[in-house]
């Protein structure tokens, strides 16, 4: 029989062989991230200090400082109205997206027969969503609740609530339905979370006195969370980079305006993605679950 070192000699070489397999196979993805992304980026972050002139003999540059960040800032008051809609979008959509996909997803992994089928329902919208297909949607007023804006009149809602609470209220109302397309991958994420709870504890806390509802918040949601948050991150990136997103739109449009260019555009995505990272924290610090101290019995 081997001895403890031994065991432990070719467990280590076991390990150390694990990563080199899993170091080749992911090899072609680190080059292609480091080959089309990492340049890009880097390029980016100098365009947004540069004045970027196209010519036919090359790109020309004209350092600028700190002048295309200041004037996206301060100057550009469309800018300024993309982040104000798309932070209202992120109010919205999230908790929306996160509080019906669990939902869904427990109602799923209550059925025995069909899973697989309902599975392929709520995931196919996920696969045919697209820029054009949601933009068609919108235009034919598939993506808000019929008849919402006769039933609640937000112009009178505006008189005692403020503004702002008055754009998410219309943002909801316009934007529900489209908000569902957005549900498929997460429902699957959460099923497989749901898959994995030990069903013993459901058992003890039964035999305790416990019923469903003391059950769900006890023991699912908290079991739950690491999945929460995976699903909050894959939300809000997700809702970030889609095509229709106003931010993006904007940047696309300036990146070929004459008075713009590409440095005034690469300031923009920049911002926009300090943005993107001040909202993302804010969630994950929202739905994290902090794990509690223990007391100690002196």
């Amino acid at each position: 029989m081997k001895t403890f070192k031994e065991k432990k000699k070719t467990k280590r070489i076991k390990q150390k062989s694990d990563f080199w397999i899993a170091m080749v196979f992911s090899s072609i993805w680190i080059i292609g991230f480091i080959v089309f992304s990492v340049y890009p980026i880097i390029q980016s972050f100098i365009y947004s200090f540069n004045q970027v002139n196209v010519t036919p003999t090359g790109i020309v540059q004209e350092y600028l400082g700190l002048e295309n960040v200041r004037a996206v800032l301060f100057d550009d008051v469309d800018f300024k109205a993309a982040i104000s809609s798309y932070l209202v979008q992120m109010i919205v959509f999230i908790p929306v997206i996160i509080v019906v996909s669990l939902i869904i997803a427990l109602l799923l992994n209550a059925i025995t027969k069909g899973k697989g089928f309902f599975r392929m329902i709520f995931f196919l919208p996920i696969v045919i969503t697209s820029g054009p297909v949601i933009h068609q949607f919108i235009s034919q007023g598939i993506a808000s609740f019929p008849g919402a804006s006769e039933a609640i009149n937000t112009a009178q809602l505006s008189n005692f609530l403020p503004m702002f609470i008055i754009d998410i209220i219309r943002t909801f109302l316009d934007s529900f339905i489209m908000i569902l397309w957005f549900t498929g991958i997460e429902i699957l994420i959460f099923m497989v979370g749901l898959q994995k709870l030990d069903k013993s504890m459901y058992e003890a806390a039964k035999i305790d006195g416990a019923n469903a509802w003391e059950s769900f918040w006890k023991i699912t949601l908290p079991a739950l969370n690491p999945i929460i948050v995976i699903n909050v991150i894959f939300a809000v990136i997700m809702q970030s980079m889609f095509s229709l997103n106003p931010i993006i739109s904007k940047i696309r449009k300036d990146m070929y305006a004459v008075e713009y260019g590409f440095g005034y555009a690469a300031a923009e995505a920049w911002i926009y993605f300090l943005v993107l990272v001040l909202v993302l924290g804010i969630y994950v610090l929202i739905f994290i679950r902090k794990p509690k101290r223990k007391v100690r019995i002196k």
